[in-house]
């Protein structure tokens, strides 16, 4: 199985990427925090200090731009998620 609190992933629970889709600037701007983080681990919270919206997370990992990493033992209810190899390219683009 895995280490214990990973999330398995596979291409068979991966989302069907549509087409030439484009992120919002909120999507945009939660996915390139993540391209200078270890691992490309995407924040929970926005320079803000606010939790980063759900209907955001949820969107990019539709797109698979994200991809769930582990599960988070102190609130299982948020999200911990990564960058994908797609997440990176749609980040770095201008």
């Amino acid at each position: 199985m895995g280490e214990p609190g990973l999330v398995e992933s596979s291409a068979a629970t991966q989302p069907m990427l549509r087409g030439a889709a484009r992120p919002t600037t909120m999507q945009r701007r939660w996915l390139r925090r993540g391209l200078a983080q270890p691992g490309g681990k995407l924040p929970l919270f926005d320079r803000l200090g606010q939790k980063v919206s759900e209907r955001t997370v949820r969107a990019c990992l539709e797109q698979g731009w994200a991809e769930p990493w582990f599960a988070n033992p102190l609130n299982p209810d948020w999200l911990v998620c990564k960058l994908t190899d797609s997440g990176r390219k749609v980040a770095a683009e201008p």
